[in-house]
């Protein structure tokens, strides 16, 4: 069944060029009205224009679609309500956030300043946290919302030089494992998107022959799915070139070492056995952690 957003009003940050301008204009050819923001800056971070934003709208307007331009930073959250603000006065609502708008300062951490350390945060999550306060109550008072965050598998396995864009993005699928359980009453999934895509931030990094197998336009129907009546939560969706796999955070069956004075030796010579897959499992919730070491607690002492 074909997915059909007509009606639904979506808000794509970073959707100026890259990653977030295939997504907006993919929301918009299935139908939605969409608030295409983007800052204009650099891949740093420097710099700021209205013309990415507006470019994009009128790419969205010509093919018969409706869309706003909208140029505030994420990191400034008065201005982000306002965005928010804008869209349900003109639309009567907001449905859809998909979280993108990103930065890199890349360095190994050495040689990265505390100020490049914080500016990766400030845009990536707290960014992402301040479009979703804007939008949390409002999509709870609607009984209905689908908000995507953009992870990525820097910060779900590291990458060499992105300790400040790692930490970021595996900040994001705390934040979407927790805002998915609170939401889950209110009809709001939230999910996470993990791309490849030959962008501007991987120049300089592949070779040109390999940045043409990820288009940016490969991941969009990623998110398009992710943003449908039907979506999943808690998902962490990773997508490239074409392909699509999901990512997970599981727990192991792990071992009972005691708690005395000879624990510690018997945790440094259990490594294999702590790690052993077999039986690992994806925790409902964090308190699964503390249910199964209960668990094996209550049945280490009594042996």
């Amino acid at each position: 069944m074909k997915i059909d957003l007509t009606g639904r009003v979506a808000v794509v940050t970073g959707a100026g060029g890259g990653l977030g301008r295939e997504h907006a204009l993919l929301l918009a050819r299935r139908g939605a009205k969409v608030v295409v923001n983007d800052v204009g800056g650099s891949v740093g971070g420097t710099g700021a224009s209205t013309a990415a934003a507006d470019a994009v709208v009128a790419e969205i307007r010509a093919a018969g679609g409706e869309a706003i331009a909208n140029a505030s930073s994420v990191t400034d959250f008065a201005a982000v309500q306002a965005m928010i603000d804008r869209a349900r006065f003109q639309w009567g609502k907001v449905d859809i956030l998909v979280n993108n708008a990103g930065i890199l300062r890349d360095k190994s951490f050495s040689k990265m300043s505390l100020e490049d350390f914080r500016s990766v945060i400030d845009v990536h999550l707290m960014g992402s946290v301040h479009c979703t306060k804007a939008v949390w109550d409002h999509m709870k008072a609607q009984a209905y919302g689908r908000i995507v965050m953009t992870t990525s598998s820097s910060g779900l396995y590291g990458n060499f030089g992105q300790a400040n864009y790692g930490a970021a993005k595996l900040a994001l699928v705390g934040l979407m494992q927790t805002l998915a359980l609170e939401g889950a009453k209110y009809n709001i999934r939230v999910n996470c998107i993990a791309p490849s895509a030959g962008t501007r931030m991987l120049d300089g990094l592949m070779s040109e022959e390999l940045l043409r197998l990820l288009p940016a336009a490969a991941v969009s129907p990623g998110v398009l799915a992710l943003v449908s009546d039907d979506a999943p939560s808690r998902t962490i969706l990773c997508a490239g070139g074409g392909c699509y796999e999901q990512a997970h955070i599981t727990l192991t069956q792990g071992i009972y070492a005691g708690a005395d004075e000879h624990a510690a030796e018997r945790v440094a010579e259990s490594w294999q056995a702590i790690g052993d897959r077999a039986g690992e499992e994806i925790p409902a919730a964090g308190i699964a952690q503390s249910q199964l070491e209960l668990q094996k607690s209550k049945s280490g002492a009594t042996h």
